[in-house]
């Protein structure tokens, strides 16, 4: 090719390869991959100022003509209009689709670019998971935004710290990194659902040209494990091995293969000469615990290994009933029992699962790594190779994605055996159908539920009974389980409740942490209930919830009364209720299809969300000032969209009077802080924020005892600003104040221990066409309790995200499997939303401030999610009179629910 962003290129592309990795055989680390089929558009750039897909695109047809990157549009101090826009609007969260957005819409010309109703059209080839689009139509369609804020503090839409990098593509993920002496692994996986390997015969594989090593159960430690990762690793069941003698679903590794190239490492594994002997399989969670069931786990030790019953398959299981749910039925006037399902969804994090790893200069192990839990990571990892934790170290760059899908070990532990075993520096990166078919999935569940409630609208009795289908492992099982059946039954107060739930094994694609956490499953079975019993009733929806909804004076209570770890900080319930009930009521302008075909019809669904994990969940933050006023946040909560640093530099900024350019934060890395259990549970800003705004207290506190010291008068007195801290006239900077050693530091911790509870509430306004089953949203409303909003535009545009991937989850979205094997393996197979897809969001916030967080802050990352489902499928049943008892809610089962 002539040039790549103007500069010449003397190179010559290997044959048959794709432009994306002979760019990056360049260190054009800007251009990503998220699918490497066409799919997602990641990887878009342009070619003589046309956008390609370059993962599709031949190199050798670019030999000739002039690439440019989105690192070509602009520098990060002279964006092009498209990147400022992009950084403005806040179009981008985790960020790893906007390189390629960026290039795409910079192509548009000036008459594209304003056409709303075509932008859809224009951009489909560009997927983003985060954001719901409407920043990035917003960005496209109207350009920079000027800004009036009133500084860098709490409370004000503070830019992203990584954005122009991340718009320029100068901000590093996991693998956007050269290693000298690189070795890549790839993973041969299992044909059979349920199998004995027998043997592994590399002989052939280690002749493969480029093969370093072979790596099968004969050369892993005999350590049982989870996947799954929490502050207390026994919360999950130690039923895994890094590469086991059985296996338990279709992908399953079996063998691991060590080469100088990815191509090399595939060949390898192709060769490798495998023997099974396949066992009795079940795909079916309900005969999981018949007698006779092929047993998954049956040998292991009930105590030993935490899963609770080996015998019958059973990974998880509650029981409980609180009062008398038979009395409380008897004594009701109407009585409502249905059966509900929901589906497999994939979580589409666009970058995928993958480590570098290798030895540094003292002999110890290093991980850089796509994770939410990088600490909890290195435990388990010490723990699996029998290290020192203080022999393990592992970071992350920015994470491209995660939503509970990076609370795993899943590349990890396998590179880490590779440069144990070979010395030397290890590559594992996952291809999407690597992501569609062995990386856990959100657990599908039954649930049946039941209530009844008397003729004024006063429930009566509740009951659930939920069957979890874990997979063949069960990470995440009890977790996913015992919390799904938790708020959503404590949010509603009726006198008689009863819980019956099960998480068992069966030889299908293992489930894991997803977004909400399984109260997404159990809501949309419960809010529909809800809602088929106030029909019975002839009660309004919204009236019906607010005569039964838990209020702060009440205890909480599922199968009993819970504990005072949890508890109201702050509570905006009602005032959620109210503001989508009066937004529907106003409407949007948005006029349904004409045709005597479409039903237009309204739903209301609500979801009430702990704002941390149970059982204390830690953070340890350290800041610094030094002489120059530069301030060094030192924190260990990763990055990967949720805009958790945004926030930490804005709580900085707040407390010592700064601006977020003088603070510098340094995150996800062993090395950097003592402790952080991990971004996940939406914790970034309650447990983290809240590490980290003590630390900023309490450096305030240290600066004012020196500037005392210095200058007289009272410590409250003395007000920091950006050069130092003023008494009246007299300003004392930094290098006074900061004394010999030239810095002054403070510590922060929280333990989590003490947990506040938030509340959604979505509405929707729908046209179905009974003909064909469509559905077409004409107006999305969603209020949230997020207590005080420490950023209104990022907060708004998580509240977008997670109704946007909820949409996906009700409508379109469904990993499919037949006899275990997952058909779906492919993106363009597996409709995740496009900009065509979805509306806007009206989002609106409660007025609450909530006593627990930092500055009266909940967390909102997960909860959004939650009601979207039900609400959707109560106006879908609101408009054409039938209910929907499964998801997705598709067209096809819509109409066959239409026409029996």
């Amino acid at each position: 090719m002539t040039s790549v962003n103007g500069r010449p290129v003397d190179a010559t592309p290997r044959p048959g390869q794709c432009l994306r990795t002979f760019l990056r055989d360049l260190e054009h680390f800007e251009v990503k991959k998220g699918c490497d089929s066409g799919d997602c558009g990641a990887c878009s750039v342009l070619v003589d100022g046309t956008p390609v897909h370059s993962c599709i695109y031949p190199a050798v047809r670019a030999v000739g003509h002039d690439v440019t990157t989105v690192s070509g549009l602009g520098t990060c101090d002279r964006l092009s209009p498209v990147q400022q826009a992009f950084v403005d609007r806040a179009a981008f969260q985790c960020g790893f689709c906007t390189a390629g957005m960026v290039v795409t819409a910079s192509a548009l010309d000036e008459a594209e670019a304003v056409q709303q109703d075509d932008l859809p059209r224009l951009m489909k080839g560009n997927l983003c998971r985060c954001t719901g689009y409407r920043a990035i139509r917003e960005a496209i369609t109207s350009g920079p935004l000027a800004r009036e804020t009133d500084g860098d503090g709490v409370g004000q839409p503070v830019a992203a710290p990584a954005g122009r990098r991340i718009v320029t593509g100068r901000e590093p993920y996991t693998l956007d990194v050269a290693v000298p002496g690189l070795l890549h692994l790839k993973v041969l996986g299992s044909p059979h659902a349920h199998a004995v390997v027998e043997r592994v015969d590399a002989t052939a594989a280690r002749a493969v040209p480029g093969v370093v090593a072979v790596l099968t159960a004969d050369d892993v430690p005999d350590v049982a494990f989870s996947t799954a990762r929490h502050a207390n690793r026994l919360d999950d069941p130690d039923d895994t091995r890094v590469l086991d003698r059985v296996v338990r679903f279709r992908g399953q590794r079996v063998a691991v293969v060590v080469a100088e190239s990815v191509g090399a490492a595939e060949a390898g594994c192709r060769a490798l000469e495998v023997t099974y002997t396949p066992l009795p399989a079940n795909h079916d969670p309900e005969h999981a615990r018949d007698p006779g069931a092929p047993l998954l786990h049956g040998d292991l030790d009930p105590v030993e290994s935490r899963v609770a019953n080996p015998a019958r398959n059973v990974a998880a299981e509650l029981h409980g009933e609180h009062g008398d749910v038979e009395a409380g039925l008897r004594e009701a006037d109407a009585v409502v029992r249905g059966r509900w399902r929901t589906q497999r969804v994939a979580h589409v994090s666009l970058e995928t699962h993958a480590t570098v790893g290798w030895l540094d200069a003292d002999a110890r192990l290093v991980l850089r790594t796509s994770t939410q839990v990088p600490f909890l990571v290195r435990d388990e990892i010490a723990r699996l190779f029998s290290l020192e934790r203080d022999r393990v170290r592992v970071f992350t760059a920015r994470v491209g994605g995660g939503f509970g899908g990076k609370q795993e070990i899943l590349t990890e532990d396998l590179v880490a055996l590779a440069v144990l075993a070979t010395g030397r520096p290890v590559a594992y990166e996952m291809t999407r159908t690597d992501e569609l078919t062995v990386v856990p999935c959100r657990h599908p569940f039954r649930v049946d539920v039941t209530l009844g409630a008397t003729r004024e609208g006063r429930l009566t009795a509740l009951a659930i009974d939920v069957l979890s289908d874990t997979g063949a492992y069960g990470n995440h099982a009890g977790g996913v389980m015992f919390h799904g059946c938790s708020e959503s039954v404590a949010v509603y107060s009726v006198p008689n409740k009863r819980v019956d739930a099960a998480a068992v094994y069966t030889n299908n694609l293992p489930s894991g942490a997803f977004r909400g956490y399984g109260l997404g499953q159990v809501i949309f079975a419960l809010e529909s209930a809800m809602d088929e019993l106030a029909g019975e009733l002839g009660i309004d929806p919204f009236t019906f919830r607010r005569l039964n909804m838990i209020s702060p004076d009440e205890p909480l209570v599922v199968t009993h009364v819970e504990g005072d770890d949890l508890r109201f900080g702050s509570y905006g319930l009602d005032q959620c209720l109210d503001l989508v009930e009066a937004a529907l009521a106003r409407g949007n302008g948005v006029e349904p299809p004409a045709g005597p075909t479409w039903k237009v019809g309204q739903g209301v669904g609500m979801a009430m969300i702990a704002t941390i994990p149970p059982r204390g969940h830690e953070a340890v933050a350290h800041l610094a000032v030094d002489g120059d006023g530069a301030y060094t946040l030192r924190v260990g909560t990763a990055e990967f969209g949720n805009g958790t640093t945004t926030v930490h530099t804005q709580l900085v900024a707040s407390a010592l009077g700064t601006s977020a350019g003088q603070v510098t934060v340094r995150q996800s890395d062993t090395d950097v802080t003592e402790h952080d259990t991990g971004a996940f549970g939406s914790t970034g800003t309650v447990v983290a924020g809240r590490a980290v705004h003590e630390a900023a207290t309490a450096l305030l506190g240290l600066l004012r005892r020196a500037a005392v010291t210095r200058g007289g008068g009272r410590a409250e007195d003395w007000l920091p600003e950006s050069s130092g801290l003023r008494r009246g006239r007299t300003l004392l900077r930094f290098a006074e104040l900061v004394g010999p050693d030239g810095e002054l530091s403070a510590e922060g911790r929280c333990d989590g221990a003490v947990r506040s509870l938030a509340f959604n509430v979505q509405g929707f306004r729908v046209a179905v066409d009974t003909a064909t089953g469509a559905v077409e949203i004409l107006q999305s409303v969603q209020a949230a309790d997020a207590g005080f909003v420490m950023n209104p535009q990022q907060c708004r545009g998580q509240v977008e995200g997670g109704v946007v991937q909820a949409l996906g989850t009700a409508l379109f979205e469904e990993l499919v499997l037949e006899d275990g094997l997952v058909t779906t393996s492919v993106l363009r197979n597996y409709h995740v939303p496009q900009m065509a897809d979805v509306p806007d969001t009206e989002v609106l916030f409660a007025d609450t401030a909530d006593a627990l967080g930092p500055h009266g802050a909940k967390s909102m990352s997960e909860s959004p999610y939650n009601p979207v489902a039900p609400a959707l499928a109560n106006a879908v049943t609101d408009a054409i009179g039938v209910r929907p008892h499964e998801l997705p809610m598709s067209r096809d089962r819509l109409w066959r629910l239409l026409h029996g």
